[in-house]
């Protein structure tokens, strides 16, 4: 991870505290001394022996699992099995003036990005100019037909969208990649929050902290705002795949917290194009669906004919504008993560404007200078997948064996389309409690934000989920590979 050096000397859970070298560390100055708006909270902790703290997580842990917050580890041994969500108690704070300039860049972004989807399924007109390739959207997985020429009521596709945010070594914020097609995470914002004040609720005396609370109801006008012409109280529900999906308490949360029914495919019917769900009154129309559902499994009539997930008829009910569908169908063939690369492009052709989100310089291994490149430094580059989430299928270089190097080469070599590599960023550090060592150490952290589009309508949540590598050295945030959480306190003005 870098030499390290002392931070200034602390007592209790801090007294062990290195600042790594080469690193933003977010709580401390790069002379070791506490960051200002930190000073509050290393105050409080540092009142705690380590004991004290272990009862603390027990009380976090324990306020978890009585709300039920789990996620699958599908890089565990025992695949798929469910475990209380992660979570450290140390708050990220982030100042007033820094979020209004991130919440300007995620809007920008996810609307340009909106109009980018709209001109893909019709006129084409960016690729026909040349800003970005045909063959890399015609080639995605996730373009779909069926939406060729479909306009979704309010002309939004992307209602819901989670952009992956890196604070860098140089304390530029970047976009590490945007999450269009069924973003997950919102739930455990608002439930970090909901254990924050149970566990600690004197330090949030301390802090003027802006809410995250309204979420709920602003997911929900946003799709009541999209809801089909001459609907003035329309009938939302969450579709989910089962109570076998990993995030499907985030389901249910949501279902409640909106007071909307959470349903699966078997409630849901289609008749003369309009979806109907069962009820025990009898059929009552549904106006907007927030799925949680992948595109594939939407309607065998119009994806794969195996599907027993979805409804069949749905697509051609959305196609005659009788029920809108939260994200829109095709979505996903502009969260490519070689699309990725073009999205200063992409806001600077629709808006006029320059990015004020920076992008990671990306290499599109289909390309043959950069496929070269790739193959060539390996050991200092992070290789995905385009169309793979939650960390799965990634290779941080220097962080692997000369073997997993080769068989990156050969897979690369077999399917060009589907790698991309970035240099490996310089992820900013935060104190994280570590059980084992009972003590507080740096651990690397991003942020996933959430941004809401609706019929005149946009909305950015203020703080978002702060996902933290437990593992030491380790790059890899995701909750799915076992990372954990922090709550993102956006301070007042």
């Amino acid at each position: 991870m870098g030499q390290t050096y002392k931070s200034e000397v602390l007592p209790g859970v801090f007294k062990n505290y290195e600042v790594i070298q080469n690193f933003l560390d977010e709580v401390f100055l790069q002379d070791g001394q506490v960051n200002n708006h930190y000073r509050k909270v290393i105050d409080l902790f540092c009142k705690y022996s380590s004991a004290n703290f272990n009862e603390l997580k027990e009380h976090a842990n324990l306020s978890f699992f009585n709300q039920g917050i789990t996620f699958a580890v599908y890089s565990d041994e025992n695949r798929g099995v469910e475990r209380i969500f992660p979570f450290d108690l140390f708050p990220r704070i982030i100042t007033a003036p820094e979020w209004a300039q991130l919440e300007k860049g995620l809007i920008q972004r996810n609307e340009a990005i909106n109009l980018f989807i709209h001109d893909i399924y019709h006129k084409k007109q960016i690729l026909k100019d040349g800003v970005v390739p045909p063959e890399l959207i015609f080639s995605s997985k996730h373009y779909s037909k069926a939406m060729i020429g479909v306009n979704p009521i309010g002309g939004i596709y992307n209602h819901i969208s989670g952009t992956d945010l890196i604070k860098h070594s140089d304390g530029e914020y970047y976009v590490l990649e945007d999450n269009i097609r069924s973003p997950s995470g919102v739930s455990y914002v608002l439930s970090n929050r909901e254990t924050m004040k149970k566990t600690l609720f004197n330090l949030f005396r301390k802090y003027n902290i802006q809410s995250v609370q309204e979420y709920p109801q602003q997911l929900l006008n946003t799709m009541q705002s999209v809801a089909p012409d001459g609907v003035d109280s329309p009938t939302c529900i969450i579709l989910t795949p089962g109570v076998y999906n990993s995030a499907y308490y985030e389901h249910a949360f949501l279902a409640l917290s909106m007071g909307i029914s959470l349903v699966e495919g078997r409630d849901l019917f289609v008749d003369k194009n309009f979806v109907y769900m069962k009820t025990i009154h009898g059929p009552k129309r549904v106006d907007v669906i927030y799925r949680r559902i992948d595109d594939e499994f939407l309607d065998p009539l119009a994806f794969n004919p195996n599907s027993v997930l979805g409804v069949p008829g749905l697509m051609g009910a959305y196609r005659e504008g009788n029920v809108t569908i939260i994200n829109a169908p095709g979505t996903g063939a502009a969260d490519d993560k070689a699309v990725y690369s073009y999205v200063p492009d992409i806001i600077r052709y629709y808006l006029n404007e320059e990015p004020i989100l920076k992008n990671v310089h990306t290499y599109r291994c289909e390309l043959d200078s950069d496929f070269k490149y790739v193959l060539e430094n390996m050991e200092n580059l992070v290789v995905k997948p385009v169309d793979e989430s939650g960390g799965y299928g990634i290779l941080i270089g220097s962080n692997s064996t000369k073997a997993e190097r080769e068989e990156f080469r050969r897979l690369i070599t077999a399917d060009r389309r589907k790698y991309i590599a970035q240099p490996i960023m310089g992820l900013s550090v935060h104190s994280t409690f570590i059980q084992e060592t009972s003590q507080f150490e740096p651990r690397h952290i991003d942020l996933r934000t959430f941004t809401l589009l609706g019929k005149d309508k946009k909305f950015v949540l203020q703080g978002g989920l702060s996902r933290v590598a437990l593992t030491k050295g380790s790059l890899v945030v995701n909750s799915s590979q076992g990372g954990g959480s922090k709550d993102t306190w956006v301070l007042a003005e």
